[in-house]
């Protein structure tokens, strides 16, 4: 990260780290739909630990979930000091994203193929957690 990205205090700003997020989840949302995706919503954002200006950030982001038209993707964001080789994680979020046709119209996406244990189990988290952000919206 570069001096551009730092806040006050000299740690990457948490806007920038936010909005490298967004990016990492469309590109993995848009690889499974085959199209244009949209955010809808960023949730369960943690921020662990700052980033520090002069670390290099790898985002990896993971589709866990598709309904008709939506998708939830998890994102980790790990920071490596470039001169130890150490890197730590710094932060976790859940995006939804829906995809959408040359009109800006939902469309349907592809289902999601889990194969191991660990992928149904994400799978139905990520299931609960979408029930969940539904019933918020409806208030309850």
């Amino acid at each position: 990260m570069m001096p551009g990205d730092a806040n006050i205090l000299g740690k990457v700003f948490g806007g920038r780290v936010l909005a490298l997020i967004d990016k990492a989840a469309a590109t993995a949302a848009m690889r499974h739909a085959g199209g244009v995706c949209v955010t809808a919503q960023i949730d369960r954002v943690t921020f662990a630990q700052p980033i520090e200006i002069g670390n290099m950030a790898r985002f990896v982001a993971e589709v866990t979930y598709v309904g008709r038209s939506s998708l939830e993707v998890r994102v980790e964001v790990f920071a490596m000091n470039l001169n130890s080789g150490e890197e730590r994680a710094t932060n976790t979020c859940y995006v939804t994203l829906v995809a959408v046709d040359e009109e800006g119209r939902p469309r349907p996406v592809p289902r999601l193929e889990c194969e191991t244990a660990d992928e149904r189990a994400r799978y139905e988290e990520g299931r609960q957690r979408m029930e969940e952000r539904r019933r918020r919206r409806k208030g309850g």
